[in-house]
């Protein structure tokens, strides 16, 4: 009996380990696909790209969970900050930090925690609606930080002045990125979940 205990712990290890390197697997390639999605942006005469990056950061907690979606999103935002392109219009280095935009970045690991957390209210629609509203609360962190830190920086621009400019240029895009997420983050989350329940 203490032998098959034994056995059955040592295999229950295993199983665990298995499934680490599997998730830190899916948290690099979230972190790759980060990479691309930071591509894709049309830069504007304020210095604030309108990009697409809110929409991965998003899609990773949802689909990986709070905590591998913000290991996900921290792998990516360290490559970017020791110098690698993969921040937007490939760009890199500390200094994408502490610019303009730095804010933003730095605030994306709350959005990848929130839109992770995994919660239960009933029926699937309550479910969604509750999971939405902690994406987009998530999303007006980043807003709120990246737009103070880019008042700070900016010359002859207040906190209120950037917020009523990111309210028409860039938050009803970003809010429907997020909550766009959040629906194809819970469909690709399924099979990926039966996938975990088979091993």
């Amino acid at each position: 009996m203490n032998h098959f205990t034994l056995l059955s712990s040592h295999r229950s290890s295993a199983d665990r380990r298995r499934l680490s390197t599997r998730d830190l697997v899916l948290a690099g390639m979230f972190a790759a696909v980060l990479a691309v999605i930071s591509q894709i942006s049309i830069p504007l005469p304020t210095g604030v790209p309108v990009t697409i990056q809110v929409f991965g950061i998003a899609l990773a907690g949802s689909v990986l969970g709070w905590k591998l979606g913000c290991l996900a999103v921290l792998v990516y935002i360290l490559l970017g900050s020791v110098g690698l392109p993969i921040f937007s219009n490939f760009s890199g280095g500390a200094q994408c930090l502490v610019g303009m935009t730095g804010g933003y970045i730095l605030a994306w690991p709350v959005l990848a925690v929130l839109s992770g957390l995994r919660i239960k209210c009933g029926s699937p629609t309550l479910t969604f609606v509750c999971s939405a509203f902690l994406s987009v609360t998530g999303l007006m962190i980043v807003e709120l930080a990246g737009g103070l830190q880019w008042s700070l920086l900016s010359e002859g621009m207040s906190f209120g002045a950037v917020m009523a400019y990111s309210l028409v240029a860039f938050i009803p895009k970003d809010v429907i990125l997020t909550v766009l997420a959040v629906m194809i983050g819970a469909q690709i989350r399924r099979p990926l979940a039966k996938e975990t329940d088979r091993r």
